[in-house]
C-alpha cells in the first residue's frame, strides 16, 4: 500500500502532515495518490470509516510542488474558517530550511526586491526581480556552509516578511545563491522545459544535483484554541545526505510531471 504521508498532528479538527517533495497539492488527472489533496481525502475516510463524499478537507495554504515541508489542513468548515484568518491576519509564522550554491558571505541578511513577471521567458509561470513590482522581503540565517565535488554550497533557514509565489527561489537566485536542485530559477530555465516534457537527459539530471530542489517547509507556528502551537517535520533523508556528502538515494521517480 502506497503510504499516503507523515502525520504530524492530527485531533477532531486539525491535520497537520508531511508534505513529500515532488507531490503536487491540487488533485490531477493521474490517480488518487497523484495530489496531497486525494491523499488527504484517503486517509480521513480511511480513519472515518465514511466514504468519499463525505469527508472534504480543506487546504488553508499550499507549498510549490518540489518543496517538502509541514502543512495544515482544516477538517471542518469551522476550523478552516479560523486557520483562514490566522493566514489573513499575519498570525501565522513559518521557517523554511534551503540548501543554495555557493557559500553566501555573513551570517545573516535580508533581501528587499520587488517581483514581478519574468518579462521574454520561456517559462509561463516565471517570475523575476523588477522596478516596479510587488513588495518582497526574504530573511536569512547561516546554519552551515560545505563544499562537495560539485562545489560549495550553504544551508540557510529562511523567513518571510511576505509570501509572493516562488519568492525565496527568486530571491536566492537574484543574489546570486540559486537553490539546488531548482528547475526554473537555477542553473538553466530550459531544464524546466525539458522537464516538463519529459525529455531531461542524464547529463541535464545531473547538472540539477537533486531531482526537487532543496527547500524545505521546517516549522510553522499559528494560533489555535487561544494558545499559541508549534509544528515541525524534518527534512527528508536525502536532504541530509546532500549535506552530508553522501549520494542522494531516492525510492521513487520524482522527475515523472504526472
Amino acid at each position: 500500500m502506497t503510504e499516503l504521508f507523515p502525520v504530524v498532528y492530527e485531533d477532531s479538527e486539525l491535520l497537520v502532515l508531511h508534505k513529500p517533495a515532488g507531490l503536487v497539492c491540487h488533485p490531477t488527472k493521474g490517480d488518487v495518490y497523484s495530489s496531497l489533496v486525494s491523499r488527504v481525502r484517503l486517509h480521513l475516510n480511511q480513519n472515518s470509516g465514511t466514504n468519499a463524499e463525505s469527508s472534504e478537507p480543506q487546504m488553508v495554504h499550499r507549498l510549490d510542488r518540489e518543496t517538502s515541508g509541514v502543512m495544515v489542513f482544516g477538517k471542518t468548515d469551522a476550523a478552516a474558517l479560523e486557520l483562514r484568518r490566522a493566514w489573513e491576519t499575519g498570525l501565522v509564522s513559518k521557517e523554511y530550511w534551503a540548501i543554495v550554491h555557493g557559500h553566501i558571505p555573513g551570517e545573516e541578511g535580508l533581501i528587499d526586491a520587488p517581483l514581478g513577471p519574468a518579462v521574454g521567458s520561456r517559462v509561463a509561470i516565471r517570475d523575476a526581480v523588477v522596478p516596479g513590482g510587488v513588495s518582497a522581503r526574504t530573511r536569512w540565517w547561516l546554519m552551515h556552509r560545505f563544499t562537495r565535488p560539485e562545489g560549495p554550497f550553504s544551508v540557510l533557514r529562511v523567513r518571510l516578511d511576505t509570501g509572493r509565489k516562488h519568492q525565496i527561489r527568486i530571491h536566492f537566485q537574484h543574489a546570486g545563491f540559486p537553490l539546488v536542485g531548482d528547475k526554473i530559477y537555477g542553473v538553466d530555465e530550459g531544464l524546466y522545459l525539458a522537464f516538463i516534457c519529459r525529455q531531461l537527459t542524464p547529463e541535464q539530471r545531473l547538472q540539477l544535483l537533486l531531482p526537487c530542489q532543496a527547500l524545505h517547509a521546517r516549522t510553522l507556528w499559528l494560533p489555535w484554541k487561544d494558545e499559541e502551537r508549534e509544528f515541525g517535520s524534518m527534512p527528508e533523508p536525502w536532504f541530509g545526505a546532500f549535506i552530508r556528502g553522501e549520494p542522494v538515494v531516492w525510492t521513487r521517480d520524482p522527475f515523472d510531471p504526472q
